[in-house]
């Protein structure tokens, strides 16, 4: 059976766009890099150099109402989102979302809604899910070598001691701050191997010299068995660990390894290297656990890297109507957690998650 080429329109083609979408969209059979809103000269230059069989667009309404486009993907500043991705499915578009959703959970409630209506795929680009080294955790837990897990630590570390001119992520805005940015993947990933946590507690802080966003945090989820701790800052000159995972029978420790992010900056395609993803040995994760009474030390090589995953999963989607790879759903979760992280710092105090506003509880 012959299926429809699907047409992507990207909103968005900055960093964003330039380094964890339109890669992934040209690799993809399936997918064709459509029409592209470029509206700063560098932007356009980069689009007629590596995709010169995209069209350019000045205006997202070129995009957004383009009977040949088929697949939306806005990859912009968070507070556009909403209004972006609902008027893309206003007009009957699919589309895809750069995390985080939303800056509100209303608002991906309303997207989430309007796209079931219309019965158009929805989804979020949480691509850390597909770094190696969470692979290399997921594969850790599973083999049930720590026992019961009882500290679960993930870290997203950075040093730049000076703020950036121009960049709304540091900007006093609604979705700004690196928990935004940076915690919405250290929760999704969180979610995915743990569920839902009964409760949070936050401490956001802004710490560098004039800074009006926050740019360090730490989150505690809270389970019945299990606690989690999530950090990010940007005063980290030293590597810290990406991963501490602490259980009964032993300890899991991982660097950050994952060189995708690395290889897409420097203008790699996932297409063009067949070890796409894979990590230096030196990267791989140390095991230290107990087994039968005896102390036993390994050195766990991580899975490749899998970020092209994401735009497969979607032309499979709507193609051959496989489950959806990151539900929207799990998106707006994360969104509500972030809220709650700003309410528990706000008021600092533990905060319990309500089950009506969550999603499977």
């Amino acid at each position: 059976m012959q299926y429809k080429q699907i047409n992507v329109g990207l909103i968005g083609f900055s960093v964003g766009g330039q380094v964890f979408h339109a890669p992934f969209i040209k690799c993809t059979n399936g997918l064709k890099l459509y029409k592209v809103l470029a509206r700063k000269q560098e932007q356009k230059q980069v689009l007629k150099e590596k995709y010169p069989e995209a069209y350019p667009a000045e205006d997202v309404d070129e995009i957004i109402f383009d009977k040949d486009i088929d697949l939306i993907v806005i990859a912009t500043s968070n507070d556009v989102h909403f209004d972006l991705a609902k008027k893309a499915l206003l007009a009957g578009k699919h589309v895809v979302v750069e995390k985080p959703f939303t800056v509100f959970s209303y608002q991906a409630d309303e997207l989430i809604e309007l796209a079931r209506n219309k019965g158009l795929l929805l989804t979020v680009n949480h691509n850390a899910r597909l770094l190696s080294d969470f692979l290399a955790v997921k594969e850790v837990l599973s083999s049930g070598k720590l026992g019961e897990v009882k500290n679960y630590e993930a870290r997203f570390d950075r040093f730049r001691n000076y703020l950036r001119p121009g960049a709304w992520r540091e900007e006093d805005l609604p979705g700004s701050g690196i928990h935004y940015d940076l915690g919405s993947h250290l929760i999704d990933q969180s979610i995915e191997l743990f569920g839902l946590p009964n409760a949070v507690f936050a401490d956001l802080r802004k710490q560098r010299e004039n800074a009006q966003a926050v740019d360090d945090f730490e989150i505690l989820l809270y389970y019945p068995s299990l606690k989690v701790s999530l950090k990010g800052q940007m005063l980290a000159k030293e590597p810290t660990p990406r991963y501490s995972v602490f259980g009964q029978l032993g300890t899991f420790i991982k660097y950050a390894g994952d060189n995708q992010e690395a290889m897409l900056r420097q203008g790699a395609f996932p297409c063009d290297k067949g070890d796409w993803g894979k990590e230096e040995e030196g990267s791989f994760g140390v095991l230290n656990y107990q087994k039968n009474g005896q102390d036993l030390k390994e050195h766990i090589a991580s899975p490749n890297g899998a970020m092209p995953l994401f735009y497969e999963n979607i032309k499979e989607v709507l193609w051959y109507a496989k489950p959806l790879l990151v539900q929207p759903e799990r998106a707006r979760d994360v969104v509500r957690i972030l809220e709650l992280c700003e309410l528990s710092a706000e008021q600092k105090k533990v905060v319990s998650l309500e089950a009506e506003l969550i999603s499977g509880q």
